[in-house]
């Protein structure tokens, strides 16, 4: 009988020339080679909610589902990339590194990159339109108007972000890729033969994209926003720092609500977050294609699968030259 997975179980993300597709009880790292070969690999893990019972508690499992995808797709670009960084020299910051943190070197490096992004996006998606509103706070005096217009500015600094860097060819290969991943999911839970034939008639939009979460981050911001009432400045900011794990919480439950459901009313207001994909997705090619279906199944089919798909094409690549591990110890 063959496996199948239900429905709003497969996730993923475009990775270096490759794809991550995340699935119960696993995740596949599939990249086109620049022999044009496909090389996977199977990785088994245990995510935070199956690990820890309280990160399945409703809004909390927002958090943590949101810190493992973070965590796990700064992991899995950084396996792609090595694939293509074989003869670039390692800098003295990186021989530093490994002379003081050792074999955790890897893993220091990881958690300075999560932090330093996380700082970054707080920065300039949150700070930023919050000084910009402030500013404007000596004209407009409604509160309420005042929050509305600081999403505004919050949601046109993401756009024109993402619009910017698609300009780059590397990241619009990675655009193509992450269209590749939405339509093998779509084929996939339609039922359909996982085949490019079919794939590509497929829609290159899902409503579990990570766009669509952030696009629904934004709303429910302008909302939870409004509740700040402070009149000292700095206790407004402090205030939306506290907020970010309650937002992305609630937004969190309503996307994976929208996955899950076909009902038109979830369709509808699942409508604006997908028209944004059109900004972080393109029509792939039939390679990334087949990198995607390759993804999907072995997420599907487990290790077996993986190792029958590097044999046929005679990859044999050693957990030493290019190793990731599973998410223990974040």
């Amino acid at each position: 009988m063959e496996k199948h997975i239900p429905k709003g179980s497969l996730g993923g993300q475009a990775i270096l020339e490759g794809i991550m597709m995340k699935g119960p009880g696993g995740y596949s790292t599939a990249v086109r080679l620049p022999d044009k070969n496909i090389c996977v690999k199977f990785h088994r893990y245990k995510s935070y909610g199956e690990k820890h019972p309280v990160f399945r508690i409703p809004f909390i499992r927002g958090i943590a589902n949101f810190i493992e995808s973070l965590v796990l797709g700064m992991k899995t670009l950084s396996y792609s990339s090595a694939f293509f960084d074989d003869e670039e020299e390692e800098s003295k910051e990186d021989n530093l590194f490994k002379d003081i943190f050792k074999d955790k070197a890897e893993d220091v490096v990881l958690g300075l990159t999560v932090c330093i992004s996380i700082v970054i996006a707080l920065a300039l998606f949150m700070f930023l339109p919050a000084g910009l509103a402030e500013l404007l706070g000596k004209w407009v005096t409604n509160h309420y108007v005042l929050s509305i217009i600081e999403g505004i500015i919050r949601l046109t600094i993401f756009l024109l972000y993402v619009w910017l860097i698609a300009q780059m060819e590397d990241i619009n290969r990675l655009f193509m890729y992450h269209g590749a991943e939405h339509k093998t999911i779509n084929c996939y839970e339609a039922g359909a033969e996982l085949r490019p034939e079919n794939v590509k008639n497929y829609t290159r939009y899902h409503k579990r994209c990570g766009t669509s979460f952030i696009f629904v981050v934004m709303i429910v911001s302008i909302i939870v926003f409004m509740f700040i009432t402070a009149k000292e400045m700095w206790l407004r900011f402090l205030l939306r720092l506290l907020l970010v794990p309650v937002i992305a919480g609630i937004s969190y439950e309503f996307i994976r609500i929208a996955g899950r459901s076909d009902s038109p009313v979830w369709d509808v207001l699942s409508r604006p977050g997908m028209l944004i994909q059109k900004l972080t997705t393109r029509e792939p090619d039939e390679e990334m294609i087949q990198v995607a279906i390759v993804a999907v199944e072995t997420v599907i089919y487990g290790q077996a699968y993986a190792d029958a798909v590097n044999e046929a094409q005679g990859i044999k690549i050693s957990d030493e030259e290019l190793e990731i591990d599973d998410l223990e110890g974040f």
